[in-house]
């Protein structure tokens, strides 16, 4: 029988929690880094009714499109929409942009906000996107070297493939995390992830720089 996305998004849920639950027994504060788009719609749901000491976890994003908070574009206003409510709405969220009119300008004071959150993460959970990308590190984009190289955390993007301009966690920040999933839906989205594990050009299929480290999938049809 074939896994359904509301039951993956419901496991994934559980799992993020037990993780969550097992640091916080030894650690003051626990950090959760999610990715937006529309596949993590139900797993925000699912996790935000978990009960956890919420008010002891932070929330960040993998990236954000450098729009205000108001717009439909903005993987914040998703976060807040449907994981930061129910039992969820104690916890701590750290947003990806500032006021400044480019991520560009905006990039340092973003930085100097992820270094206060409790790294290694707990749990970094990673989208992908049918070109490979995931975070916003986009094959197209000319930065793409640089945020898989930097050992800077916050990077500012511009690709031709997407509209807006982009803030994203470089490859090196991703990677500090005691746990990585990948959540995928889609038999287009596991055709490109075999393509992924085929090979090894980073620089094609961005997704293969997290294929070396521990990675859960969760993938539904």
């Amino acid at each position: 029988m074939s896994q359904t996305r509301e039951n993956l998004a419901r496991q994934l849920a559980e799992a993020v929690s037990e993780a969550l639950r097992a640091d916080l027994e030894h650690q003051e504060r626990a950090l959760l880094v999610v990715s937006g788009g529309s596949t993590p719609v139900p797993f925000f749901e699912a996790l935000s009714s978990m009960a956890l000491p919420w008010e002891r976890v932070d929330v960040t994003l993998a990236d954000e499109r450098w729009v205000d908070e108001s717009s439909d574009a903005s993987n914040a206003r998703l976060v807040r929409r449907h994981l930061l409510t129910a039992a969820a709405a104690k916890a701590n969220f750290v947003p990806l942009t500032t006021d400044d009119a480019t991520p560009e300008q905006g990039v340092e004071t973003v930085a100097a906000r992820i270094a206060q959150l409790s790294w290694p993460a707990s749990v970094v959970i990673l989208g992908m996107g049918g070109d490979g990308h995931t975070a916003s590190l986009f094959p197209d984009s000319p930065e793409l070297g640089l945020a898989l190289s930097t050992d800077e955390s916050v990077v500012a993007v511009r690709t031709p493939s997407q509209p807006q301009p982009r803030i994203t966690l470089s490859a090196g920040c991703l990677h500090q995390a005691r746990r990585h999933m990948l959540h995928l839906n889609g038999e287009d989205k596991r055709a490109v992830l075999a393509s992924a594990l085929a090979g090894d050009d980073v620089r094609k299929l961005p997704i293969r720089a997290f294929l070396a480290c521990p990675l859960a999938v969760y993938w539904a049809p």
